[in-house]
C-alpha cells in the first residue's frame, strides 16, 4: 500500500460467497492455540506496517502501537521489515521500488530477509504480522473516473492468491514450526477502503480482496485474521471515520492511516491477539 490502493472482482463469487469464504477462514484461523508473545516481534508487509504518513511522520504506525502492548508483556524487540510499496512479488523476489525508507536493513527480498530474522531468533520470535496486497491490485483502479479494469483486477489477485498460498505463507509457517509444532502467533490484516466517500463503487471490489486474503489464509491452515476493514466502520459509503482515521480528507489526500487511525488497526491486532 502506497500512493494508491487496490482491488478486484472475481466475477465468479456472488457476494454471498465472499461473506462465506470469508467467515469460514477467519474462525478456522481464530482456532489455533495462542503461544503469546515472546522477546521478539516481526512485523512484515507494506507501507501500512511500516507506518507511512504524508508529513513523514513514520513512528506512529500500527506496528509501533502493537510493539508498546507487547513490551507491556514480556517482549524486547521489534523486527520491522515493512517497505512501502511492496506487492507479493516485490515481497518473494526483492524490488521493493522505496528501500531507503526500510527501518531494518537488509538486502535482498522482505521474505528472504523475514526467513533469516527467524531462523537467528529461532523460537524466540512471536507473534509476526503482515499486511500484503494493496498494491498489487493498484493498476486496476483509474481514481480519475472511478472505474476498475476487471481483466487487471482479476489478473492481480490471482498472482497475490498464488504467491500467498504457495511461497509467502507456506515459508513463513515453516519457518515457524519447530518439532512439528507452530512457535509464534500470526496474524494477517485484511484491508479499509481509503476510496468509500470519493468513488464508492469500490466498495464490492475491496471486499473481494478481503475474502481472497481470507482464503488463502485458510488454505494455510495457521495464523489469524485482522479484520481492519470493520475497524475502520467500512462497508458503506460515505463513511464519516475516513476524514479522522486517514490523511483523505487533508490537502495531502492520501490514503495511509493518521495516528488515531493507526492506533485503531493496533487494537484490532490486540483483539485478535488476546494481548
Amino acid at each position: 500500500m502506497c500512493k494508491v490502493f487496490y482491488w478486484r472482482v472475481s466475477v465468479a463469487l456472488s457476494c454471498t460467497l465472499m461473506l462465506f469464504l470469508s467467515s469460514v477462514s477467519t474462525l478456522f484461523a481464530q482456532s489455533h492455540q495462542v503461544i503469546g508473545p515472546k522477546a521478539y516481534y516481526l512485523a512484515l508487509g507494506d507501507s501500512l506496517a511500516f507506518g507511512y504518513q504524508p508529513d513523514a511522520n513514520f513512528v506512529h504506525g500500527y506496528v509501533n502501537d502493537f510493539s508498546a502492548n507487547l513490551k507491556a508483556h514480556g517482549g524486547k524487540d521489534t523486527g520491522n521489515l515493512a517497505c512501502p510499496g511492496e506487492t507479493s512479488v516485490t515481497m518473494i523476489n526483492g524490488g521493493c521500488p522505496y528501500p531507503l525508507l526500510r527501518k531494518y536493513p537488509y538486502i535482498g527480498s522482505q521474505l528472504n530477509a523475514a526467513l533469516k530474522y527467524l531462523s537467528a531468533h529461532r523460537g524466540k520470535v512471536s507473534p509476526v504480522t503482515l499486511d500484503i496486497g494493496a498494491n498489487d491490485i493498484i493498476p486496476a483502479i483509474d481514481l480519475k473516473t472511478c472505474s476498475i479494469d476487471t481483466t487487471a483486477f482479476n489478473a492481480s489477485l490471482d498472482t497475490l492468491d498464488t504467491n500467498l498460498r504457495q511461497t509467502i505463507l507456506p515459508q513463513l509457517r515453516s519457518a515457524l514450526t519447530i518439532n512439528g509444532q507452530l512457535a509464534s502467533d500470526f496474524f494477517l490484516m485484511n484491508y479499509y477502503n481509503p476510496y468509500a466517500n470519493q468513488c464508492p463503487a469500490t466498495e464490492s471490489y475491496v471486499q473481494t480482496l478481503n475474502s481472497h486474503l481470507a482464503a488463502d489464509l485458510g488454505s494455510a491452515q495457521f495464523g489469524s485474521m485482522v479484520d481492519v476493514f470493520s475497524a475502520f466502520d467500512s462497508g458503506h459509503s460515505p463513511n464519516p471515520h475516513l476524514c479522522t482515521f486517514t490523511w483523505m480528507c487533508s490537502a495531502f489526500h492520501d490514503i495511509h492511516a493518521k495516528n488515531g487511525g493507526y492506533s485503531v488497526i493496533a487494537s484490532a491486532f490486540e483483539q485478535v491477539a488476546g494481548y
